[in-house]
C-alpha cells in the first residue's frame, strides 16, 4: 500500500462531502486525511482527501469520482510536484520548571506557542506530517494533555493550477 494525495474539486453544495466520502467507504477505503474547504471560486469547494491503497484500485475509485455529479475535476497529487501541510494544535503540561525547555522545542519547530497557564502551554505548529510526528515525539516526555489535527492540505507546484484546465460545465 502507498499513500495518495488526491485534490478534488467539487460543487460548492450541501451532500457533496458526504457523497465523496461515502464512496470511498464503500470501496473499503481508509481515509487517512480529509480537509474541505472553499476555493478562489465560491461555487466551487476543494476536498483534499489521503488514502493508503495501490494504484489500481484507486484509479478505479478515481473513475467512479468522475461520475459523481456534484465533481468536477480530480487530481492525484504527487509528493514531489506539491506542497502539502498539516495543521496541530498541542497542549503540553509545562509548570515553571519546564516551560523553557518546551518553548525552546517550539523554536527548534519554528511553531508557535498561542496559549500559556500555570501548568500547560498550548503549540501550533505547520508542516509536513513528518515534521509533526517528529515534534510530538519530542513534546511526548512532558506530557502530551491534549492534540487536535488538521486533513493535510495540498496544492500542485508551480504556476498552473488545477482550476486553470477545463472544469465540467456545472
Amino acid at each position: 500500500m502507498s499513500r495518495h494525495t488526491l485534490s478534488v474539486l467539487v460543487e460548492n453544495k450541501p451532500g457533496v462531502l458526504a457523497r465523496v466520502s461515502a464512496l470511498f467507504a464503500r470501496r473499503s477505503f481508509n481515509i487517512t486525511s480529509l480537509a474541505v474547504g472553499p476555493t478562489e471560486n465560491p461555487t466551487v469547494s476543494r476536498i483534499t482527501v489521503v488514502v493508503d491503497v495501490e494504484s489500481q484500485p484507486l484509479e478505479q475509485v478515481t473513475k467512479q469520482l468522475n461520475k459523481l455529479v456534484n465533481v468536477l475535476k480530480i487530481v492525484e497529487l504527487e509528493p514531489e510536484h506539491s506542497v502539502q501541510r498539516e495543521l496541530i494544535l498541542v497542549k503540553v503540561r509545562a509548570d515553571a520548571s519546564t516551560r523553557a525547555d518546551v518553548v525552546q522545542v517550539v523554536a527548534l519547530f519554528r511553531a508557535a506557542v498561542i496559549d500559556v497557564s500555570t501548568d500547560a502551554v498550548t503549540i501550533e505548529a505547520t508542516g509536513r506530517p513528518d515534521k509533526i510526528a517528529a515534534l510530538l515525539e519530542v513534546l511526548t516526555p512532558f506530557g502530551i494533555r491534549e492534540i487536535v489535527q488538521s486533513g493535510a492540505v495540498a496544492l500542485g507546484r508551480g504556476g498552473r493550477a488545477i482550476s486553470d484546465r477545463s472544469l465540467r460545465s456545472a
